[in-house]
């Protein structure tokens, strides 16, 4: 293997109160990642382009080298969760959300407090798949409050979402919830709208009403009587080819991502949300996916050229404005992973970038347009030197005559005056030489 992409999901950041006005990542104690630091180089990456606030399949097309594409999450998300599309097919990205009424359109929550089971889920996606249309249609739960929905036959995507969280690259507090609009005057277009707003209010009635939603209300809990859509895609698509790679990816829409790009993913079953902690599934979530990428890099190094690996959970943490949370899950992630990498790199002479797909500044409880920082670890190191115990290489023992070596902190202020400078998301694949 010659390089490994590690993307941390909403790695960026901004100073926040309850850290002293220190980001996640200034205050996180990770040696094993700035042992890697201390002996590459840092700079910071804008996920698309400045001022833009990239949802997640925005930002990861973009890494990858592609142009902005604006309709592929849909089509992403549907071929990650395992459904089949056929041409015309419309796929569009799902929320379970929480809304008062359908009269007022008030969001109360965006993702149903996230305290919906997957059996839950489960059984409410069921209903929905009974629900009459002049068309075919398929209904997925995936994870956690995320769905699919795929509308079959020849529909348009030249449409919005209702789901206005995200609008033309700016993050905003959606307060309502938004219309399906048409985009043009083509008589499909209209159609397509009309369906789904057929589909909409079809499915406020089923979830404002099941069972598994009056017993929630009764456990002072919130309905998940509402769908938040977005992401409209017909077409699959065109993303350049990366065959030589494997990717560790386990939400919908990075296994779609990496399915597409000719990738061989590895993934795993996600833990399911049994109870009402949606953190405690979340961090069960996080240490499957990190033993995981480490055995299946031991495992297959030797069979491909490039490693993508994705990790999800850290993301979380930044929409509901928890800072202690996410420093502790970028902690965990540097002494189980980093720690792995930061001894597995060095001796197979393996290039290693780390970064971020996007900001999500706690804060703000949203994705942001703020730079990511990335770091480029690309130095053979004799393997006496590797860390037995970063501590020891930053804290050299009184009878070694080496000079005591300066700490490098990896984050964001850090990267900003780094040496790889500033650059676009689509620049950074070719930026550090990996191939397809």
């Amino acid at each position: 293997m010659k390089g490994i992409l590690v993307i941390i999901d909403g790695l960026g950041d901004l100073p926040s109160r309850q850290l002293d006005d220190k980001t996640p990542l200034e205050v996180a104690e990770m040696p094993n990642l700035d042992f890697l630091a201390h002996r590459g180089q840092m700079g910071q990456m804008y996920p698309v382009r400045p001022g833009f606030v990239p949802e997640s399949d925005e930002a990861v097309v973009s890494i990858f080298g592609n142009d902005l594409i604006s309709s592929s999450r849909g089509q992403l998300e549907a071929r990650g969760a395992g459904l089949k599309l056929t041409r015309g097919d419309l796929a569009i990205r799902v929320n379970f959300a929480t809304i008062d009424s359908l009269e007022s359109g008030k969001i109360l929550d965006r993702r149903a407090g996230r305290t919906l089971t997957t059996s839950e889920a489960e059984i409410l996606a069921k209903a929905l798949n009974k629900i009459k249309l002049p068309c075919e249609f398929e209904f997925k739960a995936t994870i956690q409050h995320r769905a699919v929905l795929v509308l079959r036959g020849g529909f348009s995507d030249n449409v919005t979402g209702n789901d206005y969280t995200y609008s033309k690259g700016l993050a905003t507090a959606a307060e309502k919830i938004g219309d399906f609009k048409p985009l043009d005057e083509e008589e499909n277009t209209i159609y397509t709208a009309n369906i789904l707003k057929e589909f909409i209010d079809k499915a406020y009635e089923v979830l404002n009403n099941h069972p598994v939603n009056k017993d929630r209300i009764k456990r002072g809990l919130m309905s998940a009587n509402f769908l938040l859509m977005r992401g409209a895609g017909i077409e699959p698509p065109k993303l350049r080819f990366y065959k030589k790679w494997m990717a560790v990816v386990y939400m919908p829409l990075e296994k779609g991502f990496a399915k597409m790009c000719g990738m061989t993913p590895f993934s795993f079953d996600y833990p399911k949300l049994k109870n009402l902690d949606a953190y405690s599934n979340l961090w069960d979530g996080l240490k499957k996916a990190c033993e995981f990428s480490e055995t299946a890099l031991r495992k297959n190094f030797h069979d491909f050229d490039y490693a993508y690996i994705h990790i999800k959970e850290t993301d979380l943490p930044g929409h509901d404005n928890k800072p202690f949370e996410k420093k502790h899950m970028l902690e965990y992630v540097d002494k189980t992973f980093f720690k792995f990498l930061a001894s597995f790199a060095p001796p197979n002479k393996i290039k290693v970038v780390i970064t971020g797909d996007h900001s999500t500044p706690c804060r703000l409880k949203a994705h942001s347009a703020d730079p990511v920082p990335v770091l480029f670890y690309n130095q053979s190191i004799p393997k006496t030197n590797l860390f037995s115990g970063i501590s020891g290489f930053f804290k050299k023992k009184e009878e070694e005559a080496e000079p005591k070596a300066e700490r490098v902190k990896f984050c964001e202020k850090e990267a900003k005056k780094g040496t790889l400078g500033s650059f676009l998301g689509k620049d950074l694949i070719d930026k550090v030489n990996f191939v397809g």
